[in-house]
């Protein structure tokens, strides 16, 4: 093992970070394309420094545990906004709009239609055809007032 460390050169850098950025593809989590790219810089940087592989291992690990942190950083600055902000929060999406009943609220429960989807509301007794503002979203439970 020892002499096989002794022998890493630069172009076992680039070898070994193209693998990883390989593993990469065929196992994504985002872990191994920052080992991969710690070992490409470390093998583009080996073409201009001559250096012992005990530092070259120790660039790598360097880079390998920066490169998260830094990109954390760099994604979060650079987040761009999304009109999809509801994207897993439908009902969350609906707060503020005002719809028709269907059915009316009777002790406190009734429902509304939207779109192609039947929801269940809670809210003052209010007859059928009335119109309605959702207040707050509880999983699959509309609130309502009377508008």
């Amino acid at each position: 093992m020892g002499e096989l460390l002794s022998k890493l050169g630069t172009w076992n850098w680039l070898i070994i970070g193209v693998v990883l950025m390989g593993i990469e593809t065929f196992a994504p989590g985002v872990f191994m394309l920052w080992l991969g790219l710690a070992a490409l810089i470390v093998g583009l940087l080996s073409f201009g420094i001559v250096w012992s592989w005990q530092t070259q291992i120790i660039v790598f690990a360097v880079l390998s545990i920066a490169m998260v942190p830094l990109w954390r950083n760099f994604s979060r600055r650079n987040a761009r906004p999304t009109d999809k902000s509801f994207l897993n929060k439908r009902a969350e999406g609906l707060i503020g709009r005002v719809f028709t009943l269907e059915k009316p609220i009777v002790d406190g429960v009734g429902t509304v239609k939207i779109d192609d989807t039947v929801w269940r509301v809670s809210g003052p007794d209010t007859p059928a055809g009335s119109r309605v503002r959702i207040v707050s979203a509880d999983g699959a439970m509309l609130t309502v007032v009377s508008t």
